[in-house]
């Protein structure tokens, strides 16, 4: 019984041996990477601002911050932010005003990182509104920075 123990154990492991190198014959599956994963990018918005003013309201640095991650996400491409107003006020005024309101939306871009070689702007006044009507509803939405990417 002694001389058992050992003649198997001599037998054992060669045979295992011979047995794992005859499986390598067979092809070795792989099994793909998964796939990276999709980053959504940022989309631009437009920053809206009160009636006579071009300091930056709380829901305009939100989307000012959104607006900074696609000009990282999107390196190399340049950005025009176009100031824009509702239809009360004089051209002239309205022009400054909407001019004020594009230099406010880039200084805080300019703050958070952005590189201003990549942003310029531009002023429409009350030329270009985005919503018909003479009411607060429609001029609401005509006082804005808006951000077109070059």
């Amino acid at each position: 019984m002694v001389t058992v123990k050992p003649l198997l154990r001599t037998l054992f492991i060669p045979a295992m041996l011979f047995l794992g190198a005859c499986g390598c014959e067979k092809p070795v599956v792989v099994v793909p990477p998964p796939p990276p994963a999709q980053i959504a990018q940022p989309v631009l918005g437009d920053v809206f601002y009160d009636f006579d003013r071009s300091e930056l309201r709380a829901d305009a640095v939100e989307q000012l911050k959104t607006n900074a991650k696609w000009l990282q996400f999107s390196a190399g491409r340049k950005l025009t932010i176009e100031g824009h107003c509702d239809e009360r006020g004089t051209n002239e005024y309205n022009l400054a005003l909407g001019e004020r309101r594009a230099n406010s939306a880039k200084d805080y871009l300019v703050n958070i990182g952005a590189n201003p070689a990549s942003l310029k702007t531009v002023t429409y006044g009350e030329e270009r509104p985005f919503a018909v009507g003479h009411n607060e509803e429609a001029w609401a939405q005509n006082r804005r920075a808006h951000f077109v990417a070059e």
